[in-house]
């Protein structure tokens, strides 16, 4: 798991933690320029819960496509080229919320991981790709254009049979 993996924590705060990953879901995709602040109202916490679950924005972020990701891995009916598109779509989107990226790369590579191991004993991927390549990919897209959809699907279908 990411960052910001939830502890054993009462109902109330397992719903308000829910509650700011969604809303910042929902703000963070749409848009690259969203407040903490903003995230909060959207949530309907204070800013003190906010951060009580999340210490500072790469947390929040990396909680962010955890639970994308998440959400993908558990359809079953979800192929590894969809779930690498996506991640790799998330990437783009999330990077520059980010400074620096804050490791993204490598811990979306490893996010992705058994989700490959799978793919690799389905034949869904090309022989000798190891997960280091994964963070490589992401790696490679930071150089992408605003627009990365193009190379994302490169890179997808440079991976993927």
């Amino acid at each position: 798991m990411l960052y910001g993996s939830p502890t054993p924590q009462r109902r109330d705060a397992q719903r308000n933690r829910s509650a700011i990953v969604r809303a910042a879901s929902e703000l963070m995709l749409s848009r690259a320029a969203v407040l903490m602040p903003e995230i909060a109202r959207r949530a309907g916490v204070g800013q003190a819960t906010l951060y009580r679950h999340f210490r500072d924005r790469p947390t929040l972020v990396a909680a962010v496509v955890s639970e994308q990701l998440a959400r993908l891995e558990a359809d079953d009916a979800c192929t590894f080229r969809e779930l690498l598109g996506t991640a790799l779509r998330l990437y783009a989107v999330m990077r520059p919320l980010i400074a620096a990226a804050d490791g993204l790369d490598r811990r979306l590579g490893a996010a992705l991981t058994p989700a490959l191991r799978r793919a690799q004993q389905q034949g869904q991927v090309r022989p000798g790709l190891v997960p280091d390549d994964l963070a490589l990919l992401f790696a490679m897209l930071s150089g992408a254009p605003a627009d990365a959809e193009r190379s994302i699907a490169l890179l997808v279908d440079g991976v993927c049979l």
